[in-house]
């Protein structure tokens, strides 16, 4: 039986593992914020993953991204949500699409976890409001 998979069964043999990414494992970097913690668990030059752990109470920086794109999931908690003029009740299993130039603010009104995925632009951020002194 022929294979179908790239490479396999039109007389192509496989690449060389030398001409495919190597996989590999790690840790993840952890980015401490005065609201919580950031967990880097992928960075490549094609996308990046996050876990943001924010306390209740917090807030995080009214921001908007000039190229980042993101999509984040709510997996624990509660969270107020400013996107644009709407403000909302974002409740876990709910997705949230920002492409770049979207003004965002998440205020955590229970301890939460919400997991991002992004473009890899983790610098590209314009923070145009922020409670703990960090507007540039």
């Amino acid at each position: 039986m022929e294979g179908h998979a790239k490479g396999l069964g039109h007389g192509r043999a496989p690449d060389p593992p030398d001409e495919r990414e190597q996989a590999r494992r790690g840790e993840p970097r952890i980015v401490d914020k005065p609201w919580g913690r950031e967990v880097w668990y992928a960075h490549t030059d094609r996308y990046a993953g996050k876990v943001l752990e924010v306390d209740a109470g917090h807030i995080l920086s009214l921001q908007k991204h000039v190229v980042k794109h993101e999509t984040m999931l709510l997996q624990v908690g509660r969270v107020r949500f400013t996107l644009n003029d709407e403000v909302f009740e974002w409740l876990p299993g709910e997705i949230v699409s920002i492409p770049p130039g979207n003004v965002h603010r998440m205020e955590a009104l229970e301890d939460s976890v919400i997991l991002e995925v992004s473009t890899p632009e983790l610098d590209d951020l314009v923070r145009l409001d922020d409670r703990y002194g960090r507007v540039r």
